[in-house]
């Protein structure tokens, strides 16, 4: 697990991400049963419409996501995340050497700050947090900016993510089950970027189009491969909110000579804990944080 960089940072780009790789190398709801039935008159695709609109209302999640991100295998996490500002606080298992080791990840005023083993960055006086800035997560997908340390089927927001099988061009209804403990109504159906396209310039107002639009963004986030479909499961709630979605697909990446190769399998479930809850991320104490850029400058310029 390392930093990459980018964009308005390149000048920091090669050094940043070997010193990085190195320093990170070894770092380290619901109770009882709720709900109710679904509304018989919705028809599956207008549930899942409607739990696009009603779940991109909230304005914060705290969430579980379990599966296989390729290049990265078996992961796991736990996060809380708010809108306005956006702010996301995860501890996830699965990254790096040491892949059965949880590692804590803060998005707070524009940073990323990491815990990480920072000996390897010299006399660091004992720091246990990387800072990385500028940092975006849970925004589009050409804004979103982790530097490789999340998987980049992890930087966009889950709540907008679980809006694509709005644009499937068939839904189906597969029955109901208890998710944590909240009666649901599960969906399903395949989607293809062709297809959320198309489903965009059909929609009906402003509102749908937005919606369409942020899911395309978010399919094309995923990395699949060109023309491949992702399978998408969804379960929804008897507030007609999303409770928990699940992501398969084949992914692609580019070789040293930017030619497309297949990089695995994609098969990611994220399960909604809690809706709106209070959400408050601080940024590790100054004293306990090395700020990789300042250290790249210093080394740039001494």
């Amino acid at each position: 697990m390392g930093f990459s960089t980018g964009g308005s940072t390149r000048r920091r780009s090669a050094t940043g991400a070997a010193v990085a790789v190195a320093m990170l190398g070894g770092a380290t709801a619901c109770g009882s049963e709720t709900g109710t039935a679904p509304d018989p008159k919705l028809t599956p695709a207008q549930a899942v419409s409607r739990a696009a609109e009603t779940t991109t209302g909230l304005t914060s999640l705290r969430y579980r996501v379990t599966g296989t991100v390729p290049q990265h295998g078996r992961i796991r996490a736990e996060a809380s995340m708010g809108v306005d500002p956006s702010v996301m606080r995860m501890k996830i298992t699965g990254l790096g050497d040491v892949a059965d080791k949880p590692v804590e990840i803060r998005f707070v005023g524009g940073a990323l700050y990491t815990q990480a083993d920072t000996k390897a960055l010299g006399d660091t006086r004992g720091r246990h947090w990387a800072k990385a800035e500028p940092a975006v997560w849970g925004s589009g997908t050409a804004d979103n900016r982790s530097y490789g340390v999340l998987p980049r089927q992890l930087e966009g927001s889950p709540l907008v993510q679980s809006t694509i099988l709005a644009g499937a061009p068939k839904v189906r209804e597969t029955g109901t089950e208890t998710v944590d403990g909240t009666r649901t109504t599960h969906y399903a159906g395949e989607v293809t970027s062709k297809g959320l396209r198309k489903a965009q310039a059909a929609a009906g107002d402003k509102k749908t189009r937005e919606l369409r639009m942020n899911g395309l963004d978010q399919f094309l986030g995923l990395s699949l491969r060109s023309g491949s479909e992702l399978a998408m499961d969804l379960w929804v709630d008897g507030d007609g909110r999303a409770k928990r979605f699940r992501l398969r697909g084949d992914t692609r990446g580019l070789d040293g000579k930017g030619r497309e190769v297949d990089t695995g399998p994609l098969d990611l479930t994220f399960t909604f804990l809690e809706a709106d809850p209070s959400v408050d991320v601080e940024p590790p104490a100054a004293d306990d944080t090395v700020d990789i850029g300042a250290l790249v400058d210093q080394g740039r310029t001494g």
